[in-house]
């Protein structure tokens, strides 16, 4: 998985698209181009019989404008980064900070479309691609975006949730410093923890905990060890989802509901519950307690 960083310092989870899977969309989309220049033609045909030959040329020209360069634009624009193409394929262009394309990111991947397909057969695109770690072409080099795949597989086991003493602790850190591959080992450790044994779980469950806290920082007085990893990815993975949804910094984040982490514990490191408890209406300060509930 190649690393992205938002804006915020925030590394995404998404991965890049590969160049088949954008070929296969690519594809797709110039099926419904080619059908929409045979419609458009046709009524151009039609049309030019009673106008001159210059007039008629002027159509064409405008035709083919229209379905190669405004067709990308108009529904990456509309559809936030994707075409009827992509869709299929579940990828979506984004900016390089992880934010939502705009009109000029759109026009831009249009106008070096219109060099990269007809002109030179998408050659240049495809040596690019192969040469890039996040699989860009030439219009996404001048664009500064990136398309990634929305559609990851989702593998069973528990989930990291953010237990509610640590939403205000967890929300002011500086995630920079967490790697991806610290954060994807987190994430199997605690879909798989279930399935070590309690010598293994405490050992490995250990040095991640000091490798995350080397990264961002100590946890609270008192705080288990189950809790900040969990605090950790969730806070992370909100910090994604919200670059993704909103686009632009400054929105105001989502709160966090009760949820069911379903980890097992971590000898030494304090019983994580079976259930988060449902937050107080008056949180106490500081991290609060964490023992399990009955």
């Amino acid at each position: 998985m190649s690393q992205l960083v938002t804006g915020e310092a925030v590394a995404l989870d998404l991965r890049p698209a590969a160049l088949p899977s954008r070929l296969i969309a690519r594809l797709l989309d110039g099926l419904l181009q080619f059908g929409a220049l045979v419609v458009l033609f046709g009524i151009a045909t039609a049309v030019s019989v009673s106008v001159s030959d210059a007039a008629a040329q002027a159509l064409s020209l405008l035709v083919l404008v229209a379905v190669l360069l405004v067709y990308p634009i108009t529904f990456e624009s509309l559809m936030r980064g994707r075409t009827p193409g992509k869709a299929a394929m579940g990828l979506r262009v984004v900016r390089d900070d992880g934010g939502p394309i705009g009109f000029r990111q759109a026009l831009v991947r249009g106008l070096a479309n219109l060099v990269e397909g007809p002109v030179t057969f998408f050659v240049p695109a495809v040596v690019v691609s192969l040469l890039n770690s996040h699989s860009k072409r030439v219009g996404d080099l001048l664009a500064g975006t990136v398309v990634l795949r929305e559609r990851v597989a989702v593998r069973g086991g528990p989930v990291a949730a953010m237990p509610y003493q640590l939403v205000d602790w967890a929300s002011q850190l500086d995630l920079g410093p967490l790697s991806d591959d610290l954060a994807v080992s987190v994430r199997q450790f605690i879909a798989r923890s279930g399935s070590l044994t309690p010598a293994a779980r405490e050992d490995l469950g250990g040095r991640l905990l000091r490798a995350v806290t080397d990264a961002v920082g100590p946890p609270p007085a008192g705080t288990p060890g189950w809790a900040v990893l969990h605090a950790v990815l969730a806070e992370r993975r909100r910090r994604d989802g919200l670059r993704l949804a909103t686009g632009p910094a400054g929105a105001s984040p989502p709160a966090f509901p009760p949820a069911t982490p379903g980890s097992v514990p971590l000898p030494g490191y304090g019983p994580p519950p079976g259930r988060v408890p449902d937050p107080p209406r008056q949180a106490p300060p500081g991290p609060g307690p964490f023992a399990a509930p009955s």
